[in-house]
């Protein structure tokens, strides 16, 4: 191997220009240097260090040589995040490694047992090989009837038949028994964890979750009262969701995926369908930030489907608003308008529901709400054409989120993406110099949290604001206030 990225598989006669990449790089608009320093800067993120590539490497691989993992996924998240939409590898004319079925894919067991051993597996993985960047080296993201088509088995009833020892919830701890205070701790522990995410984004905590995940999966592994395993399965699942929301926060969409798929699994072993449905809204949100509408919609109906007689007016609620960030990025107005409408009537309902919730679902509060229908209506502007008629419609709502979160010293990483939310609808009003301010508070506030998620929305703001008013001094300064104010890089720890 020379070089510190290492030579690419093809050599001699076999090299063979490119085509299928040099076509999609040339409409990427970037530079072979600006490539370049992207495929590093994702590779940091990655932990592989040993990656330092530059524009004598990117030619080679335009003429057509194959570069090592995990180079290739690189590459297929950069394009994918640049186009909106999933650009495989195979897209891209390169090849890649055949990946192992215990690692990659979304069509796995529907069984306890094997449930526990993927989790504990890919867990194990990700706190070993994640910081030496081979973890995401061999996965891929799924799209499509691949995604969609193995998650519908969530709606199959499981088996009647108890796959563990029955028996009464333990109250003293013995061989293989957990005692109720320490089933509490793990719950409790697992909320905390949560509230840590929100407050400091995902790359701070991400492997405490892991590691706290992995040791649960252990727990799974001991013979326990069917009740007992219950509860560790809800558990897992609830850390598999929150380790793949923090994989998405800091650009590991590929593991994050996999931990979604994951938690699926364990919420099915929980006979936790409301879980299960918010596991299925996070992918959703997965699928409409890669730009695939029309999955993150299938995803949401299954969702709905599956939690249709059980799920609390406040989760209903969240996947009402979820369906709308949907029909929004399809460019259906009116099916988005009354996903909204419906959102915010089964909210309203939350008022009167006496039964305790789950901590997972605390987060959609009245500001969130708000929230998510303003960037509908956001992003139905875009879709339009960048129509300021659909951007008056979420200015107001946008402007409460932004005044709810102020208050909100928990939820900072939302209250980042919704200073960024309002920046942008002001450039749709066409009223730069109103987004301004609202970019600068953003930038204080993603000082104070690691997450890759607000640190691309500021700079894709910037970006936009500098090309349609870049004369302007106030749009100006925003260009130096982001080379000096914004983390080139958060780590995924």
């Amino acid at each position: 191997m020379s070089g510190s990225e290492g030579n690419g598989t093809n050599t001699g006669t076999d090299k063979r220009p490119n085509e299928l990449l040099t076509s999609w790089f040339v409409r990427s608009g970037w530079s072979k240097g600006e490539l370049a320093r992207q495929v590093n800067r994702r590779a940091r993120q990655l932990g592989a260090h040993h990656i330092s590539t530059d524009t004598s490497r990117v030619r080679r691989w335009l003429d057509g040589e194959n570069p090592r993992e995990p180079i290739p996924r690189i590459l297929s998240e950069l394009f994918s995040e640049r186009f909106g939409c999933v650009v495989s590898v195979e897209d891209l004319g390169l090849r890649t490694a055949r990946p192992s079925p215990s690692t990659t894919g979304v069509d796995l067991p529907w069984t306890g047992p094997q449930t526990v051993a993927l989790l504990s597996e890919f867990s194990r993985s990700d706190l070993m090989l994640a910081r030496r960047g081979f973890l995401g080296s061999s996965l891929a993201l799924s799209a499509g009837p691949s995604l969609i088509e193995p998650l519908q088995r969530w709606l199959v009833p499981a088996p009647s038949a108890p796959r563990h020892e029955p028996g009464p919830a333990p109250s003293s701890r013995g061989r293989g028994r957990l005692s109720r205070p320490e089933l509490e701790l793990l719950e409790s522990t697992t909320a905390m964890f949560r509230r840590w995410d929100a407050q400091c984004g995902g790359g701070l905590r991400r492997k405490a979750v892991v590691g706290q995940l992995h040791e649960v999966t252990d727990l799974l592994q001991e013979s326990h009262p069917e009740a007992t395993a219950r509860i560790l399965f809800k558990i897992a699942a609830e850390l598999a969701e929150l380790a793949g929301w923090m994989s998405y926060d800091v650009g590991l969409q590929p593991t994050a995926q996999k931990y979604f798929v994951l938690a699926l699994h364990a919420a099915k072993e929980a006979g936790d369908k409301p879980l299960g449905s918010y596991i299925l809204s996070s992918m959703s949100r997965q699928m409409i930030h890669l730009g695939r509408p029309d999955d993150a919609l299938e995803l949401i109906h299954l969702a709905q489907y599956g939690s249709r007689d059980c799920a609390s007016p406040r989760t209903q609620a969240m996947l009402y608003a979820m369906e709308a960030r949907a029909y929004a990025n399809m460019g259906q107005p009116g099916r988005c308008k009354r996903a909204v409408r419906l959102a915010e009537d089964t909210f309203a309902d939350a008022e009167d529901w006496d039964e305790p919730e789950p901590d997972w679902i605390r987060f959609f509060s009245e500001a969130e709400l708000y929230a998510e229908n303003s960037h509908s209506f956001r992003d139905l502007a875009y879709v339009a054409g960048r129509s300021p008629a659909y951007a008056s419609l979420a200015e107001p709502l946008m402007r409460r989120a932004v005044d709810l979160f102020a208050q909100d010293r928990e939820h900072q990483r939302s209250y980042a993406l919704n200073l960024v939310g309002m920046a942008t609808v002001h450039l749709l009003r066409r009223e730069p110099e109103q987004s301004t301010p609202y970019v600068t508070q953003a930038l204080q506030v993603a000082k104070k949290v690691r997450s890759e998620r607000v640190n691309t929305r500021i700079r894709k703001t910037v970006d936009s604001a500098v090309r349609d008013y870049g004369d302007l001094a106030e749009i100006a300064d925003l260009t130096d206030r982001l080379a000096t104010e914004l983390p080139e890089t958060v780590e995924a720890v």
